[in-house]
């Protein structure tokens, strides 16, 4: 478990990044403050200030990685350190895949990534909703989701995010574990897609948004969202969502909605040495 002190260095370190370089890091912060007992953050201090710092955030058997450094302290080996011991407990975790994620407008992360021999994967659009008319939609029912909703969630992440079973199962439980609300689609009575939303700082992100390949293209994902936007921006929120740019029906589907892109994060994938 991080400790306070450590949660504000690591926010503060990330605000000084991102205003230096033009760019938002993604730094999973609902997983940055419910880590349990195992260590996977590393830091490196220097006279009391956090200098540098890399998370490890696993998703079954796959794990990303994401860090930063003080900018009036980059190129002296900080990072490189950090990282090689990141990937000693990956290799002792028995993670199977490794991703590494950047800003696609970060140089310093490219330079890095570049040296470390990382291959380009995929990029991942943050997205923003602008005020738009949104229609009612009554024929879809957005409802919380319950215990008996497991093996449903973990079949959607499986046939729409193409997750190893096991992956799914496991990023499954913790999502139903944690205070993230967990929202399935019902259509006639019969559940056919699902999504979460994650509250905070008068933010409302939209993740895992998904729906069966037999329902697709009937507009449910459409309606679906236009009632969860709807609803939280009445509630006073801004509205956020992801989405992998390889997915362009799912960036044309928000598009329509309203939805912009503002930022990009760039994936590469990695192979230990």
């Amino acid at each position: 478990m991080l400790t306070t002190q450590q949660l504000q260095d690591i926010e503060q370190l990330q605000k000084e990044c991102e205003i230096h370089d033009h760019v938002q890091l993604k730094l999973n912060w609902e997983m940055l403050r419910d880590r349990q007992t195992e260590p996977l953050d590393f830091f490196h201090y220097e006279n009391g200030e956090l200098i540098a710092f890399l998370g490890l955030y696993a998703f079954g058997s796959t794990v990303e990685v994401c860090g930063m450094v003080k900018p009036s302290e980059r190129r002296k080996g900080h990072f490189g350190r950090l990282f090689h011991l990141a990937m000693e407990k990956v290799n002792s975790n028995g993670y199977k895949k490794i991703l590494l994620n950047a800003p696609a407008g970060s140089d310093a992360a490219k330079f890095f990534l570049n040296t470390q021999g990382a291959e380009y994967a995929f990029s991942e659009h943050q997205m923003e909703w602008s005020e738009t008319p949104l229609e009612e939609t009554n024929d879809i029912l957005l409802r919380q989701a319950t215990e008996e909703d497991f093996e449903m969630s973990v079949r959607l992440s499986v046939t729409a995010f193409g997750l190893d079973e096991d992956d799914a199962r496991a990023m499954e439980r913790h999502h139903f574990a944690d205070n993230t609300d967990v929202l399935m689609i019902d259509v006639n009575e019969e559940t056919v897609g699902k999504l979460r939303v994650s509250r905070e700082e008068g933010q409302a992100w939209i993740y895992g948004f998904s729906i069966l390949p037999e329902y697709q293209g009937r507009g449910i994902g459409r309606k679906a969202l236009r009632q969860v936007v709807k609803k939280q921006s009445s509630a006073g929120y801004t509205v956020h969502l992801e989405v992998e740019t390889r997915n362009d029906h799912a960036l044309k589907l928000y598009e329509s909605v309203g939805f912009k892109s503002v930022h990009v994060q760039d994936y590469y994938k990695y192979e230990c040495r």
